[in-house]
């Protein structure tokens, strides 16, 4: 399968008196997985039109495996692209479905009927090419779209929210089966989301995006351990978000006291000195029960409080604990190796780990 690089150079896209995308530069390395994350509104379908050819940007350049695609019409790129809704032909076969984008390139009706078969083996839908679209669940239609693009060799898959409507449980299923055809494909993916969890299990390099700008591109694993900007570290990732004043510092951290007078020691950025007003951002994976502190500090924050509520939701479950020294409840993960029920009002001994938390300039 063929590859290509995707380079974006100062991007920039306007409507009246509203900049949708603001002069982005990036650069998508051949056969990688590259997703943007965003909330709705924030230019990523802009970005992704602009790449596909249906949107003209009204300054910079986007390259393509080298070349500049700056006025070359969609059907003329190195790109093909997949929609939500799979915008697949109810008319049509599966094998037809999947021959469709050959056909229209004037391939042989036998050979183009193979070149589907093949890849519908490849997609995990053997001998599924004489079935009707109706006759097919939600993810072996979604492998159809994919199987219809990929037919094509692109050196670009331009993927817009297409897992969204899929039920939960498939949408699951459907990562997993996603990052395994591209990684057995070698094509370069570019997936727009507003879905974390699809952004952070899928990725090679992603990129949070924000009033039209990217505020982070990195690693999955940067991206959630490492936030740039309070917007990232509320967006990406569960959080507890808390306002406070800088009071002092404990290299490598700052000293933070929160509403409500708890203090913290938390990572930031720098400049910021004594008496800024700041918020700060801990996981719930960083607050443990005292008694499982592991490689303790005497810099973590001990806390007493009650359970608020139990939130069970299997290995994503997690307690909300009120303290005095909180201005709203602490959400922390569920305390390892317990099965048992935390009933409201159970009291507890938290801690958290210095240097767990971040704080941004408010």
């Amino acid at each position: 399968m063929s590859q290509g690089g995707l380079e974006v150079e100062r991007i920039r896209k306007q409507y009246a008196g509203f900049t949708a995308v603001q002069e982005l530069t990036f650069r998508v390395e051949p056969g990688k997985f590259f997703s943007i994350l965003g909330p709705s509104g924030c230019g990523k379908t802009t970005l992704l039109r602009m790449i596909a050819g249906f949107l003209d940007p009204d300054a910079g350049d986007i390259r393509i495996a080298g070349k500049s695609q700056i006025g070359v019409p969609p059907n003329q790129r190195p790109v093909n692209l997949v929609f939500q809704h799979l915008a697949l032909f109810p008319m049509m076969s599966v094998g037809e479905n999947v021959a469709y984008g050959l056909a229209r390139r004037g391939v042989p009706r036998a050979r183009a009927r193979d070149q589907a078969a093949a890849m519908l083996v490849r997609v995990g839908l053997p001998g599924s090419a004489g079935k009707r679209v109706d006759q097919l669940s939600g993810g072996q239609r979604q492998r159809v779209a994919l199987a219809r693009c990929l037919v094509l060799e692109p050196s670009l898959l331009l993927l817009d929210e297409p897992l969204g409507a899929l039920d939960l449980k498939l949408r699951e299923q459907m990562k997993v089966e996603l990052k395994q055809l591209q990684a057995d494909f070698g094509t370069t993916f570019v997936y727009i989301t507003h879905d974390q969890s699809e952004a952070l299990v899928l990725s090679d390099q992603l990129a949070v995006m924000n009033g039209g700008h990217f505020e982070q591109v990195g690693t999955p694993e940067e991206i959630y351990h490492a936030p740039a900007s309070a917007f990232v570290a509320g967006f990406v990732g569960e959080a507890n978000r808390a306002s406070g004043t800088v009071v002092g510092t404990q290299e490598p951290h700052v000293e933070v006291e929160l509403d409500g007078g708890l203090r913290v020691a938390v990572r930031c950025a720098a400049g910021l000195a004594a008496g800024s007003k700041v918020e700060v951002f801990l996981r719930p994976e960083a607050i443990r029960l005292e008694s499982d502190r592991h490689g303790a500090s005497d810099a973590d924050t001990m806390i007493h409080g009650t359970v608020d509520a139990a939130l069970f939701d299997g290995a994503h479950s997690t307690l909300l604990v009120r303290a005095a020294t909180m201005a709203t409840p602490l959400r922390m993960a569920w305390p390892t190796g317990t099965t048992g029920a935390f009933p409201r009002g159970t009291p507890l001994k938290l801690a958290v780990r210095a240097g767990a938390g971040w704080a941004f300039a408010q």
